[in-house]
Formats: structure tokens, C-alpha cells, sequence
């Protein structure tokens, strides 16, 4: 008998070239070469903290051995404000950079994102145009990604986000920022602490979840890359904390993260990054932890519109899952319990947050709404109180 219903219409992209191995980033010549190939000079893009680890030596020597001059700028910032963006675009000017290199996390990989599209010689944008959804035309500098955390899925997405007040982050998302080829390089993750390790792990399970509840975008494609993202992930966290050597456990965090990626670029996040935002913007928490602390809470606010959903995802999580609404509430507790094990506070009050702050956490929370429309249960100001007094 043949289907009644119509095939789902949809759009998928992501970026052209992924190359992975332990050790790997030793071959960013070769890939800068192949896709910066009259390129004389480089910004490598990344943090004072992975410089001090030493994790872009051999990338760095490879590139210079390919006859390219590298500009490495290290004052990328958590949450990156907008002036450390421009400033390293003015670096890659001064430089004459043919090629832009994001080494490091989330925030790394944004800020290289930006200076690729600014500091390319035939624009002429200022930074507050590219904010929004395909709000310009951007051209770009051939652009490299190598991630050293296993979270954002910064590398193969068309996102970035900067801080641009005391209190506010405003979000690109632009096809241009897509990178030309991602290398995942599991040694390089080997020494997170397991504080980073959680956050930044949880951080990519909600990426997941998100993609695969998202009211909009959702598709065949972003739902299979969410769940194998969740396998992945579910399956190897609570080993990447506790055994920070393990690189098994340290690719399948990796290559996790790079799929819950691909599955939120084209299935974008909801509620859970929209009451998350506020954490970070106000009381400076580190994303994954501020993603952590409300996930629980945003879970079971969703559960009614999203108990189906849910559901399968507890059969991708756990050996045992129960049908229909019973897994769903699986599924929820399952995800507060590993943000519990992996050893993240799981209280606001425990992360310098006071009662008095609940009120505008909400409100500035309203102020996402370019997220709040994704969620499968519309969310306003006062449910978003009571999920922060829930989680409280």
C-alpha cells in the first residue's frame, strides 16, 4: 500500500571536509595548502590557556613548514566581547593573512569565524551587520577549524556569538561562516580538566536533544546525526571525566560533539540555550555548566509537548527504555542524573546565584527568542521564572 503522506521537504548543509585522528593536527599543512593554496602568511586563532599547554606546536611547525608565516593570536576571552573579535581582525589585516585558523574551543572557533568574514580584503562590513540570520552576503578568507574541546560543535556550524554588552550576546548565523575543513584531533582533549570536560560534553547532549526536538528545521538528516551524536556522547562522558587519558572515550566525545554540531546548524537549539544565556551573560558562568543547570528543568517543562520525542531518545540512551511516556521520564531523569555524576553543580544557589536575580534572568531570557521559537512548547516570561525557581 502505498504512503499517503507527502515526503518532508527540507535543506541541509554542512561544511566539505572533515579529517580525523589522533595526532592529526600535525597535517594542518597539508590542509592549508589544499584550500589556502596562494597563501603566504596566517592568523592562527585561540587562547592564552591553549598556547600555555603547548597543543598548537605541532600544527604550528607543520604550517611554517608548508612556507607559511603564522600570526598566532591568543587573547580570545570566554564569551568572547566584540572588541577581542575586532582586534584580532586587525591582526589578520596588518599580517595580510591569506588563511584564518580557529585552534582551540567554542569561543576560538567564533572569533575565527568573524575575522575570516572582516578581515577579508573585498569587504567592507562592520561587525554589527553580520548580526542575525543571513543578514549579508559574506565573503570570507579560507577558513581552517580544529577544535580542543569535545562541545560546542563550534567547527562545523555557521554560528558565532558575541558578547556585545555588559549583560548581552548577539548571534551570526550565516552560511559564509561555514569552514572550508575541520580537523578533530582527540590528543588534543586529552588534558581538559573534568570540570570542562562535563560542561562542555553536556553542552553537546543538548545540542542534540534540541536538534532533535526543535519545532522548526527539523529533519531526517539533523535527527540521525542527533542521535548517533547522543550514543556517542551518553555512551563516553562519565568515562571521559573520570579517566581523562582514555582516548577511545576521548574520539567518541569528539566526534559526538561535531554531529550534535551539524544536527543544531540545520535543527536549531531552544530553551535550554535561551534560559542558558542569561547565566553566562550576567553571572558569567561557563556555557555547558549554565546549559547543565537548566536542562533538567526545561526537560520537564517540554515533556508534555515533547514525551514522543523523548522517548526515542531514552531508546538511544539507555538498554532498558520503557515506551511512550514512561521513557520520557526515563530519559529527563537519566540526563539530571549524569549532570549530577559528571560532577557539575546542579543548583544555581551554588553558582553565586541569589533569589533576587530570578526576575530578570526570566526577562532577559524573553530577549532569545530567536531560540525560544524553536522549542516544541511555547515558553513565556513567567515559565521561564519557574523553571529558574526550579532550578534554583
Amino acid at each position: 500500500m502505498q504512503s499517503t503522506n507527502p515526503a518532508q521537504d527540507y535543506a541541509f548543509q554542512t561544511v566539505r571536509h572533515v579529517e580525523a585522528g589522533i595526532g592529526a593536527s600535525a597535517r594542518l599543512g597539508e590542509l592549508a595548502a589544499r584550500y589556502a593554496p596562494g597563501a603566504r602568511s596566517a592568523l592562527l586563532v585561540t587562547d592564552a590557556g591553549v598556547r600555555k599547554a603547548g597543543l598548537f606546536e605541532p600544527a604550528l611547525r607543520a604550517l611554517r613548514e608548508g612556507g607559511l608565516k603564522v600570526q598566532v593570536f591568543d587573547g580570545v576571552q570566554a564569551d568572547p566581547p566584540d572588541h577581542v573579535a575586532l582586534f584580532a581582525c586587525t591582526q589578520a589585516r596588518e599580517v595580510g593573512a591569506g588563511l584564518v585558523i580557529g585552534f582551540g574551543g567554542g569561543s576560538s572557533m567564533d572569533v575565527a569565524k568573524i575575522v575570516a568574514c572582516l578581515a577579508h580584503p573585498d569587504n567592507r562590513l562592520e561587525l554589527p551587520q553580520l548580526y542575525g540570520v543571513e543578514s549579508v552576503r559574506i565573503q570570507r578568507l579560507p577558513l581552517l577549524q580544529v577544535p580542543t574541546t569535545a562541545g560546542t560543535g563550534s567547527e562545523v556550524t555557521r554560528v558565532a556569538i558575541v558578547t556585545t554588552g555588559a549583560t548581552t550576546k548577539s548571534g551570526i548565523v550565516n552560511a559564509g561562516l561555514l569552514a572550508d575543513a575541520v580537523l578533530l584531533d582527540a590528543a588534543l582533549t586529552r588534558g581538559l580538566p573534568p570540570a570542562v570536560t562535563a560542561a562542555t560534553g553536556i553542552d553537546a547532549m543538548v545540542h542534540a536533544i534540541e536538534a532533535y526536538t526543535s519545532a522548526r528545521r527539523k529533519n531526517p538528516l539533523s535527527d540521525m546525526l542527533a542521535r548517533e551524536a547522543l550514543r556517542l556522547l551518553g555512551g563516553s562522558l562519565l568515562r571521559a571525566v573520570e579517566q581523562g587519558e582514555d582516548l577511545r572515550a576521548r574520539e567518541d566525545m569528539l566526534r559526538g560533539a561535531m554531529l550534535a554540531g551539524m544536527a543544531f546548524d540545520n535543527a536549531p537549539v531552544a530553551a535550554v540555550h535561551a534560559l542558558a544565556y542569561p547565566l553566562g551573560g550576567i553571572h558569567h558562568l561557563p556555557h555547558g555548566l549554565s546549559n547543565a543547570l537548566v536542562l533538567p528543568h526545561v526537560l520537564r517543562f517540554n515533556e508534555p509537548a515533547a514525551a514522543e520525542l523523548y522517548a526515542q531518545l531514552a531508546g538511544v540512551l539507555l538498554p532498558q527504555a520503557a515506551p511512550g511516556a514512561a521513557g520520557a521520564r526515563q530519559m529527563i531523569d537519566h540526563m539530571a542524573g549524569l549532570c549530577a555524576s559528571s560532577g557539575l553543580p546542579t543548583r544555581l544557589r551554588d553558582c553565586g546565584v541569589e533569589p533576587a536575580d530570578l526576575a530578570l534572568l526570566a526577562r532577559e531570557a524573553m530577549g532569545q527568542q530567536r531560540l525560544l521559537q524553536n522549542n516544541p512548547r511555547p515558553l513565556d516570561e513567567a515559565d521561564a521564572l519557574a523553571i529558574y525557581e526550579a532550578a534554583f
